[in-house]
């Protein structure tokens, strides 16, 4: 059983490498984040050279709405396999998937619907502050007597 951290780190190199496979290029920077029953994925720095240049050369609303539309494309091809990814990963079967991107700062979200929230083990918690001046006060510190 894994960490919601750990979930999330897988969730966010598997759609790393994803983008690099099915895309050509890897983005910027992968964030994933579990929220109860969804996993929220933002990719930033996605577009390629060539979807900048048809953005920047064609109407704005011509370009964008292009390059929309191939991306939605790309991504209902694959989605199988992302499905198949976040099974993996979350132990739970994906029940929709939501995707936009934006054509002016190159951020790419991607939302999957989980059928149930996936099951995560607690994290182990740093002793507190609190824990380390009490032992120091009982004299001395990492349990060795100050005598």
């Amino acid at each position: 059983m894994k960490t919601q951290g750990e979930i999330e780190s897988a969730v966010s190199q598997s759609m790393g490498r994803f983008e690099q496979e099915y895309m050509g290029r890897g983005p910027e920077d992968v964030r994933a984040h579990l929220i109860h029953d969804v996993v929220l994925v933002r990719l930033q720095g996605v577009l390629t050279a060539a979807e900048q240049h048809l953005v920047k050369t064609l109407p704005s609303e011509k370009g964008r709405d292009l390059l929309k539309q191939v991306r939605s494309h790309l991504i209902e091809i694959a989605r199988p396999t992302m499905e198949a990814m976040l099974k993996d990963i979350t132990g739970v079967c994906v029940v929709s998937l939501h995707h936009d991107i934006s054509t002016v700062t190159g951020e790419e979200i991607i939302l999957f619907t989980l059928s149930e929230c996936p099951i995560c083990r607690e994290t182990r918690k740093a002793p507190s502050h609190s824990t380390a001046a009490r032992v120091h006060s009982e004299g001395g510190t990492n349990g060795y007597s100050s005598r």
